[in-house]
C-alpha cells in the first residue's frame, strides 16, 4: 500500500499530463472538446480513473467516448513515459456526471426560487391569526404595587 499523499500527488501528475496532452496523442477529428476533472487512482497505485467531461450535445459525447476507449493504450503509454515510475497505472476513462448533475442543481434551484415568490406573494396581505402582538408583558409599573382582588 503506498502512501495516500503519494497517490494523490500521481494522481494529479497523471491530471495533468493527459490534460495538457490529449490533443497531440489522439489526433481524430470525431475527439470532442474534453476537459479533464478529476483522477483516482488506488491504494497500490495499479489503477487510476480518469475523470471527463465533453462539451457538446449526447452524441459529441458518444463519439468522443468511443475515441478515448480506442486511444486508452497510447494514452496510458504517454503517461508511463512522462510519470517515470516503476510500474504504471491502468487507465479507465470515465465518463463525469458533473454537466447532468449542475443540469439537476439548476433545476431545483429554480423551483425553489419559484416556490419562494409564491410564498412572498401569498404573505403579502396576510395578517396574523391572534393579537398583533402575541407575546406577554410584564404589569405596568403602577399595579405592580396594588393588590387587586
Amino acid at each position: 500500500m503506498a502512501d495516500p499523499a503519494r497517490a494523490r500527488k500521481i494522481a494529479d501528475r497523471i491530471k495533468e499530463v493527459i490534460a495538457a496532452n490529449l490533443e497531440q496523442v489522439i489526433k481524430d477529428p470525431d475527439l470532442g472538446f474534453v476537459t479533464i476533472t478529476d483522477v483516482r487512482v488506488t491504494g497500490d497505485l495499479q489503477h487510476a480513473s480518469v475523470f471527463y467531461t465533453v462539451f457538446g450535445d449526447e452524441d459529441q459525447r458518444e463519439t468522443t467516448a468511443r475515441v478515448l476507449a480506442t486511444h486508452q493504450g497510447r494514452l496510458r503509454s504517454l503517461v508511463g513515459r512522462q510519470l517515470g515510475i516503476r510500474l504504471t497505472p491502468t487507465l479507465e476513462l470515465i465518463p463525469d456526471a458533473l454537466p447532468e448533475t449542475a443540469s439537476q442543481l439548476n433545476e431545483a434551484l429554480r423551483a425553489a426560487k419559484e416556490r419562494d415568490a409564491q410564498l412572498a406573494a401569498g404573505r403579502a396581505g396576510a395578517r396574523p391569526a391572534g393579537d398583533a402582538d402575541p407575546y406577554k408583558k410584564p404589569r405596568d409599573a403602577d399595579h405592580a404595587g396594588t393588590d387587586e382582588g
